[in-house]
């Protein structure tokens, strides 16, 4: 079995995390209660918004998101196929159909706005835009095309924590961070995330009403919370509409708040990373580097580059964990799943999509590696890519 010493992520995790959620051991409430609300009050604060709620997962965000936006059989979201398949599993959980979007080119892997517009019908209702890797999709474009046609814009922000929009600089979406560039936002926490609890997700939005529907959702649409009666708060509740078992625990709360103290180094250093690997691999004639002309509107959360071959991709990851690196890749068009295939069956084409998902490879990245790390993945790298094809 291979020796894994470089992996694709790491949790930094210490003795905060570890005392914090002692804590909440030692105070014997563990469901939803106070550590959450103040997440809530942290996180908004951090991102500007007006409003974030917490939830179980980045996949509970969306479902909520689109419940929230009135989303429901007959409608169509526009979605790309180049994401986690959790983003367009959200739209069916409503009974909307996803409408499959494009992505710009291997230079950009964000979805595209002149596909988004070509795809637009008149059962159109919404666009779910994917910031992936962490680099914010044009939200000057996506705003403009959806106030013509009026549709809401969700953003699902999980790989883009922390990050902020260098779009036009005369527009109003200029400085704003991920998720409160639309209607609502949607954030997981997943093991894997810059700001990770394991599990746990958040939405943010500036609309009380939105914010008040998901308070409601998340916790079988009741008026009061447990924690409202273990405290004395509440001695009866009542259930304004239905609602679903999407909690989070105050164990998530508890690492979010020191996960989220500790982002803007992490992102920093991500950033740092990023710079280091792109002047290493500057050379290398073999791949590109998506987003190459992008760097400070980015949370970083994973580094992809594309090989010039797609036939080249499985050999070039073995080699490369034969030499202790591992590697995966974002994403698998999820227009070519058996379910979607089945569900959807006149997607198009999507070449672009289609190009860039059979090159691409994701290299490790977290804060907790080191520049001659750096050094060490892209030597190999650079080799391995070299190699003739077999």
């Amino acid at each position: 079995m291979t020796d894994i010493r470089y992996r694709i992520s790491e949790v930094d995790y210490g003795e905060e995390e570890r005392q914090a959620i002692l804590d909440i051991l030692d105070s014997k409430w563990i469901s939803l209660g106070p550590r959450t609300a103040e997440f809530e009050r942290q996180f908004a604060d951090f991102l500007e918004a007006d409003h974030a709620v917490a939830v179980a997962n980045g996949t509970a965000a969306l479902h909520l998101a689109m419940l929230a936006c009135g989303l429901g059989p007959g409608d169509e979201v526009l979605v790309p196929s180049f994401t986690f398949v959790a983003s367009v599993n959200a739209i069916t959980y409503v009974g909307a159909t996803p409408r499959f979007v494009d992505i710009t080119g291997p230079h950009d892997l964000n979805l595209d706005p002149a596909d988004v517009e070509r795809k637009i019908t008149s059962r159109t209702k919404a666009i779910l835009v994917v910031h992936l890797a962490g680099f914010i999709a044009d939200m000057d474009r996506i705003q403009q095309i959806a106030q013509r046609y009026g549709l809401k814009i969700i953003e699902d922000a999980c790989h883009a924590v922390g990050a902020r929009y260098r779009g036009n600089p005369a527009g109003s979406l200029h400085g704003q961070m991920a998720g409160t560039l639309s209607d609502i936002g949607c954030f997981s926490f997943f093991a894997n995330k810059n700001l990770a609890t394991g599990e746990g997700g958040m939405i943010v939005t500036r609309n009380a009403q939105i914010a008040e529907s998901v308070r409601l959702m998340r916790s079988h649409g009741m008026t009061k919370t447990s924690w409202d009666k273990a405290s004395g708060r509440a001695i009866d509740y009542d259930v304004l509409q239905v609602g679903f078992n999407y909690r989070c625990t105050e164990l998530t709360s508890a690492l979010g708040l020191v996960q989220l103290k500790k982002l803007p180094a992490g992102n920093e250093r991500r950033r740092q990373l990023v710079t280091h690997y792109r002047e290493r691999l500057a050379s290398c004639s073999t791949l590109t580097i998506p987003f190459a002309d992008r760097l400070d509107d980015s949370s970083h959360h994973v580094f992809p580059i594309l090989l010039n071959d797609a036939a080249q991709r499985p050999a070039f990851r073995q080699a490369l964990l034969d030499r202790g690196i591992q590697t995966t890749f974002h994403y698998p068009p999820a227009h070519l799943f058996t379910h979607y295939r089945q569900l959807v069956p006149n997607a198009p084409a999507l070449d672009h999509t289609l190009d860039a998902a059979s090159r691409e490879v994701t290299l490790p990245l977290h804060p907790l590696l080191s520049e001659s790390d750096i050094d060490i993945i892209a030597d190999a790298v650079i080799e391995v890519a070299s190699l003739p094809s077999k």
